[in-house]
């Protein structure tokens, strides 16, 4: 059985890979959909109205969009699990 996070004190490291960039923080756990959504453009240097999309690198090297609570909480689920690399996300701009 995967450990469990507890959101009120536990980090995420994610590593973000943006135009060729990889930017690496650490994300409070507690976190929610639209507050990682505007952490990543800020660490990419976008307009907050500027349309992303997320996905993140589950430990087969399948991407999965990241589009709702529920998903972001699935990767932080399966994160807890095997956090050895940290969260791996995509980010690309939506034009």
């Amino acid at each position: 059985m995967g450990s469990k996070m507890n959101p009120e004190r536990d980090v995420v490291r994610v590593k973000t890979h943006y135009n060729g960039d990889i930017l690496i923080t650490n994300l409070g756990a507690s976190m929610n959909y639209d507050e990682l959504c505007d952490e990543v453009r800020e660490m990419c240097h976008l307009q907050q109205a500027q349309p992303i999309t997320l996905k993140w690198i589950d430990n087969e090297g399948d991407p999965c969009t990241i589009s709702s609570q529920m998903e972001l909480e699935e990767a932080f689920r399966l994160y807890s699990q095997q956090r050895d690399e940290g969260l791996i996300i995509h980010g690309k701009c939506v034009v």
